[in-house]
């Protein structure tokens, strides 16, 4: 990876986007210390402290601390890929939609502007649902021109950032909205240190135990790495070969090839999706009686669903299994994949084309699907165990900001490699 960055610094042009790219970057850190009008930043830093975890502690990390901060980036881009998701499954079951996103390039054009919309119109029902959970943090207490300052700022700050990602994904080096969200999480690096060092370190120093634990925790941090990293590349190859066909005087396939269908197919939207429902009680909770718990019934559901609860546990790892097989069904259609081998001329060695081939897809995308939504569970529910381990239950380790951290940096790596491919490739006639 390092000397990729060495060899793309040397290219001029890829030197220029990287610096571009960078220059946004550290816009949007900036940006995320900008308070909002009328905010106390002490009392949203005081209540947040009691939500670190849930959707709360995820939408902190994704916008570096600035949730915390009531700055005007506090939803960061969330509003943008909430708005993806949904037009993506409207995609799928809307046809007018699914029609649009098979014209090329214009017809992505007219979703990209869909997608703009709806991040705008969600950014301002979040921000609506951020000022009844901080209405208590306002300086001079709620009124309608608090609401108008502080939804219009919210919303101005994520459509800011929107923007922020399109010019890095079109004139800078990686996936923008990404490289937003992966900047955010690694801004949170010190504080998890500084979190380490209070936990570990006393007013004695070191001891032989606490030198033991940072031990254990740097060896377990290496080898989630490695273990992320490895299930991030892994796939399932299914060869396909294609049938030689004569059209005019020259001939066309007999070539083998192969589907890659990955392991990690979802990626993090299964955690993402079962983290939303599994927080969505707090968060009532949070805009109605903020960090109280009330007593009864609801009291009860409350404690239910703590994190240190077994059914918390055991419902969020189910929930991701099956956020997993649900999105993986809505990414990859087996039936239009052997519809066009077919049309091609292409088959699955063994396999007849047609229906034959589509249930024979289907089946190993099943088998595949179960291993990563195990993979997803694990990294999600990792946190959550390591909060059982005395002297580490102030520290956390979130596996989907692993996820990410480790997913977008590979993925950046890649595209800066493919970059200087273009570059150096002579074609076909030197």
């Amino acid at each position: 990876m390092l000397q990729t960055l060495r060899n793309a610094w040397k290219i001029p042009e890829l030197r220029k986007k990287m610096l571009y790219t960078l220059l946004l970057l550290v816009v949007f850190r900036l940006g995320s210390y900008i308070p909002v009008p009328g905010l106390s930043s002490s009392a949203v830093a005081e209540m947040m402290g009691g939500f670190s975890e849930g959707m709360q502690g995820l939408l902190n990390n994704f916008s570096g601390g600035a949730l915390e901060r009531g700055s005007i980036f506090a939803m960061s881009i969330s509003p943008y890929i909430n708005a993806s998701i949904i037009i993506q499954l409207l995609t799928v079951a809307i046809p007018a939609l699914e029609r649009l996103s098979k014209e090329g390039e214009e017809g992505r054009k007219k979703i990209s502007s869909y997608t703009r919309y709806g991040t705008v119109i969600l950014g301002f029902l979040q921000a609506t649902g951020l000022y009844f959970g901080l209405r208590n943090t306002l300086v001079g207490g709620p009124s309608i021109m608090n609401y108008i300052i502080l939804t219009l700022s919210f919303t101005a700050g994520t459509a800011f950032l929107m923007w922020l990602g399109e010019e890095i994904t079109e004139k800078g080096i990686g996936n923008g909205i990404s490289l937003l969200i992966f900047t955010g999480i690694v801004s949170r690096g010190p504080a998890m240190i500084q979190s380490l060092r209070a936990t570990l370190v006393t007013a004695e120093g070191m001891n032989i135990q606490s030198i033991v634990t940072l031990i254990a925790i740097i060896v377990v941090a290496v080898l989630a790495i490695a273990f992320v990293v490895l299930m991030n590349d892994a796939e399932r190859r299914i060869p396909v070969q294609y049938a030689k066909r004569v059209v005019g005087r020259k001939m066309y396939g007999g070539q083998s090839t192969h589907i890659p269908i990955k392991v990690a197919m979802a990626g993090v939207m299964p955690i993402i999706f079962a983290i939303s429902i599994m927080s969505f009680p707090q968060t009532i909770n949070m805009f109605i009686n903020g960090e109280t718990i009330p007593a009864g019934f609801w009291g009860t559901v409350l404690r239910w669903f703590q994190q240190t609860h077994p059914f918390y546990i055991i419902a969020y790892f189910l929930l991701i299994v099956f956020f997993t097989y649900f999105y993986t069904a809505i990414q990859f259609n087996p039936i239009e994949i052997s519809n066009n081998m077919k049309k091609n001329g292409g088959f699955v060695p063994g396999i007849r084309p047609g229906r034959p081939t589509s249930d024979f897809i289907a089946r190993i995308v099943s088998k595949i699907t179960l291993f990563g939504s195990l993979f997803l569970a694990v990294i999600a529910l990792f946190p959550l165990l390591l909060a059982f381990v005395p002297n580490l239950s102030g520290i956390s380790i979130g596996g989907t900001s692993l996820l990410i951290i480790v997913g977008v940096a590979l993925e950046t790596v890649k595209q800066m490699e493919s970059q200087m491919l273009m570059r150096h490739y002579k074609g076909f006639l030197e």
